[in-house]
């Protein structure tokens, strides 16, 4: 049986975070001290990265850091000292810095008593002209929906040199609520109930990080993340959350401000909002934030329609007023500005390609006209009305996702017509929506990109809302109501990986046979190419 921790010790013992997990050996985890949580790195450069871990002691502990060329640590070549306290949690981050560039590195931290962390492998980003450069990208991990395949597989490849998750790395719902209903056997986490208080948040990450695979996908390669909405909570926008009622839970501002000082915590990750990241001549990696910056609400189709007797008329205007409303920013206009001019500057110095690394499918979807025609006869009277609902925004051209960049339309132009202009070859990286997605991206009929948009680790995806429609008829008919789209799979796990070459990208979406149990086997994949130059998928 899951251990059940005493808040008070969490809170003043430094305990935060180490969950009673019904994995080996998490018996000990109330009396647990030293290094709790293995090793991570992140935000690399050309001659420095991020190095991470978690050291619990009697009170502040100062820790010393080792990076050598190779695993035996013959010679040290760079290094620190820093603090583990328990004003952070015990997580500590050192910035290390005098490193060569496109190179693989280990590093440790060494206890004053002697104890050693795990020893962990980065690399620094190349500089100049190089010929390749491989990335893994990830999103949506609800633990208890499922094993972490898609790490165990990603981590035990050596194609890859830096990965890169766009967020929903962790979820704030119970972990026994409405989703899932029940958390799989030997997935629960801590603790037992959503998360709203600086303890809470932390324990929650700490469960997570107690992952075995999601260690060693850390401990093999430097990581650039961003969160989402789920490590705040669900639909986050600026001013607030669907799942955060202020009425009882408190204000938004004061759980939104514990949300991100436990992300920086305890991600290899910065204090930075947004930044780019330069892989040599090759591409520039652009980091957004797309969810509480300066992201305005989401629009409700439901509310824009409550109560009005033409419905055909109500959706008219609202596709033609509110949806539409040029106002609207997923990222705000400081971001905005600063995201077109570094595109610009990108391709202005001859970098190859403009990789767009965040958080939200930005490729239009809409529904098919048939929407409801493809649940089978029988089906849930409630599926086939919620496809009815949906098929009848399409047919005046409205989406079905208003928190994707498709409830954001004037903003979406904007970027991409930005991009179009700067002659950019773009490749957007997305995740969020929890089912594969590849999209040929354009404005006004020219083609500005591509778009790899991941499918979840765990989370559930179409299968599950609509478990009376035949994945293959569902994707089959989005392909054919959206003609961009160049690939779509409505029911599987997993992750993506991409293969950048000065003259294409490659990317395969790597798809697992089960989430039930601890496995890689049978995982298959499928893959789209975009030449450079092209800005849409070779033959598609």
């Amino acid at each position: 049986m899951p251990l059940t921790l005493d808040r008070r010790l969490l809170i003043q013992g430094s305990l935060l975070g180490l969950g009673a997990l019904t994995l080996p050996g998490m018996a000990r985890a109330m009396t647990a001290q030293g290094f709790t949580h293995g090793v991570a790195s992140g935000e690399p450069s050309g001659n420095s990265v991020l190095l991470w871990t978690r050291y619990v002691g009697s009170g502040e502990t100062r820790l010393r850091c080792e990076v050598a060329a190779d695993e035996a640590f013959t010679k040290v070549i760079s290094g620190g000292e820093v603090i583990a306290s328990p004003e952070h949690d015990n997580c500590v981050k050192l910035v290390v810095k005098g490193l060569a560039p496109d190179r693989w590195y280990h590093y440790r931290f060494i206890a004053p008593n002697g104890a050693m962390s795990e020893i962990g492998r980065t690399r620094t980003l190349p500089t100049g002209d190089i010929a390749r450069f491989g990335i893994g990208l990830f999103s949506c991990s609800n633990m208890p929906f499922g094993f972490f395949n898609a790490y165990a597989h990603a981590a035990r490849r050596d194609d890859l040199d830096l990965v890169i998750h766009v967020g929903d790395y962790l979820y704030e719902y119970a972990p026994n609520g409405s989703y899932p209903a029940k958390a799989m056997a030997g997935r629960e986490v801590q603790p037992d109930h959503e998360i709203l208080t600086l303890a809470d948040y932390r324990l929650r990450y700490a469960s997570y990080r107690l992952d075995p695979d999601l260690q060693a996908l850390h401990r093999r390669f430097p990581m650039l993340a961003q969160w989402d909405d789920h490590e705040l909570a669900n639909d986050a926008w600026q001013g607030g959350a669907e799942n955060h009622q202020s009425e009882t839970e408190g204000s938004w501002s004061a759980r939104r401000a514990i949300a991100e000082r436990v992300y920086r915590e305890w991600m290899p990750v910065s204090d930075t909002p947004y930044n780019s990241f330069q892989i040599g001549s090759l591409a520039t990696i652009f980091r957004p934030e797309t969810r509480v910056t300066g992201r305005v609400e989401q629009l409700d189709f439901a509310k824009a329609l409550a109560g009005k007797d033409d419905i055909a008329r109500a959706m008219i205007e609202f596709r033609d007023g509110a949806w539409q409303d040029p106002a609207r920013t997923v990222m705000g206009a400081t971001q905005e500005k600063w995201l077109n001019r570094e595109i610009a500057q990108s391709v202005r110095s001859g970098t190859r390609w403009q990789v767009l690394a965040q958080q939200i499918v930005m490729g239009p979807l809409k529904a098919p006209a048939e929407m409801a025609d493809i649940a089978p006869n029988g089906a849930d009277p409630k599926v086939r009305q919620a496809l009815m609902g949906i098929a009848a925004a399409s047919k005046v051209g409205l989406p079905f996702n208003m928190d994707s960049w498709d409830g954001y339309p004037a903003a979406r132009e904007r970027l991409l017509r930005a991009a179009r202009e700067a002659e950019a070859n773009l490749v957007v990286l997305s995740g969020d929506s929890h089912n594969a997605w590849g999209q040929n991206l354009s404005v006004d009929g020219a083609p500005v990109g591509v778009e790899y948009a991941g499918h979840s680790v765990t989370s559930p995806g179409f299968e599950s809302y609509l478990p009376s429609v035949a994945p293959q008829n569902l994707a089959r008919a989005l392909q054919g109501a959206n003609p961009g789209l160049a690939l779509c799979d409505a029911s599987r796990r997993g992750y993506v990986s991409l293969d950048l070459t000065q003259d294409s990208v490659r990317g395969a979406w790597h798809f697992m046979s089960t989430i039930a149990a601890r496995t890689t086997s049978g995982t298959t994949q499928d893959e789209r190419v975009v030449n450079w130059g092209a800005r849409a998928f070779a033959g598609v």
